[in-house]
């Protein structure tokens, strides 16, 4: 299980932690094994540091949007099913990485959202690609241009979800033992 947590409670998505978790899921490579991923009961993840990002400059900011392509590339093509068990908040890059995962499901209190729109900020980490695939074009596009936050029953409704449980690592752990190997066409070893 990699759990996302941090000292302010938020689990957000900094350089560090980003890179910390490719370097993971390329050691987990070698000798893979289902993965789930989740936070707290309170925040999945915020999505990335918006300090953080706000202090970049033009080739540092590239860099960390290709760390997150990166991230989210290893996760979609991990040889072996990643589940999100996701509780609270899950918005902006931690959807993105909540999309990445193979399999989601949240518990009832779980809240998905792009709050980028309402900063001036578009996600670069891939959301924009999986998300329509998931719910379809037009309600995607509602909840990037108005910065909707949706709650897990209507997650569930649109396809975002998987499932919505009680207690989703549990149910994450259930499935893991039926679950059979994944596969996407547009992987590469790259």
């Amino acid at each position: 299980m990699l759990r996302l947590l941090s000292q302010d409670g938020t689990n957000r998505l900094t350089r560090a932690r980003v890179l910390a978790m490719i370097d993971v899921f390329q050691q987990w490579r070698q000798k893979p094994e289902p993965v789930i991923v989740t936070g707290s009961q309170k925040f999945f993840s915020a999505g990335a540091d918006l300090q953080e990002i706000g202090a970049l400059t033009g080739v540092a900011a590239l860099d960390f949007a290709r760390s997150g392509q990166q991230l989210m590339h290893a996760i979609r093509c991990f040889p072996v099913p990643v589940y999100a068990a996701i509780s609270g908040y899950c918005m902006g890059g931690g959807l993105d990485l909540a999309l990445a995962c193979h399999r989601r499901i949240a518990a009832s209190n779980a809240v998905f959202g792009h709050r980028g729109a309402a900063l001036g900020l578009i996600t670069g980490w891939g959301g924009t690609q999986t998300l329509p695939r998931l719910i379809g074009k037009a309600r995607a596009q509602s909840m990037f241009v108005s910065a909707e936050k949706i709650n897990a029953a209507e997650a569930l409704r649109l396809g975002l979800l998987d499932a919505v449980a009680e207690d989703p690592i549990k149910e994450a752990v259930r499935r893991i033992k039926t679950a059979r190997p994944v596969g996407d066409s547009s992987c590469t070893d790259a």
